[in-house]
């Protein structure tokens, strides 16, 4: 993989800040495009690579969900200066997103939860979290080939930075998020936007409409679905309806009068994510 395309980046300046966490195997390169949206709107912006991610496949193998979600909480606190933090996730991104608002309500202020994993699509990975229990799987199939990643348009996909193989234990610790996340869900108390596309082939939009269906202590739960495009959305044919709608929910929730002066949030703002 490329490691300047998957690096971790941070944009924008202002005093609302926005984390960006992305999929499962995946890496920075997936939000960038939402990122530079909503730093286009006066946000800052900030998405970190998740540990074992965006490197090598090896680089998987000693990392597990605490890891990730350590690295959640550290982004979130990192953003503590401004004026609201929101958080927006992509997949496995979408789970950590969810159970940061679950466990520090006075932190997040909305989320923006895209093709969250909640269930995966198809008998064949609905056998694999079954397999995932236990350690028949990685006695039989310790590495999972990874041929691509599910985006629609032609030549997006052709660009797209690929992790071409990933130990088949690290399918635990996303099950494992599954759960947490799920268990989670009841908790959460601000704004929530879904966004789930009819095509995706890596997880069921079913689980994205019940997920919004579960969150009802939310004062706002609006869902989107897209018809076209696949998994990765914020880089697939929706991309920028996805960034508009994303901009668009989260407004109102930065409409009250900020306190402070522009220097209070600026400062400390040009240090990239971890």
């Amino acid at each position: 993989m490329d490691g300047e395309s998957t690096a971790p980046f941070a944009l924008g300046r202002g005093p609302d800040a926005c984390l960006l966490l992305h999929g499962f195997t995946g890496s920075p390169w997936e939000v960038r495009p939402l990122g530079e949206a909503l730093a286009a709107r006066g946000m800052r912006v900030v998405a970190p690579r998740l540990p074992g991610h965006g490197t090598t496949p090896e680089a998987m193998l000693d990392v597990d969900f605490r890891d990730w979600q350590a690295c959640a909480d550290e982004a979130l606190a990192s953003l503590s200066g401004h004026r609201r933090v929101f958080v927006a996730g992509l997949s496995m991104g979408a789970l950590l997103a969810l159970r940061l608002a679950a466990h520090q309500p006075e932190a997040v202020h909305a989320l923006a939860l895209v093709a969250p994993a909640v269930r995966f699509r198809g008998a064949r990975m609905a056998l694999v979290r079954q397999l995932c229990r236990t350690p028949l799987l990685e006695w039989t199939t310790p590495w999972v080939d990874k041929g691509g990643t599910d985006i629609s348009d032609p030549a997006t996909l052709a660009q797209a930075p690929v992790l071409p193989a990933f130990p088949v234990a690290r399918l635990r610790d996303l099950c494992r998020l599954q759960d947490l996340a799920l268990a989670d869900a009841p908790r959460v108390r601000c704004p929530v936007l879904v966004a789930t596309a009819e095509q995706d082939h890596v997880v069921d939009p079913e689980g994205g409409r019940w997920l919004a269906r579960r969150m009802k202590a939310c004062p706002e739960v609006r869902h989107v679905a897209y018809r076209e495009g696949f998994h990765i959305i914020p880089r697939d044919v929706c991309g920028a309806r996805l960034a508009r709608e994303v901009g668009d929910f989260l407004q109102p929730w930065r409409a009250e009068e900020d306190l402070r002066s522009p220097a209070d949030w600026a400062e400390g703002q040009d240090a990239p994510p971890p």
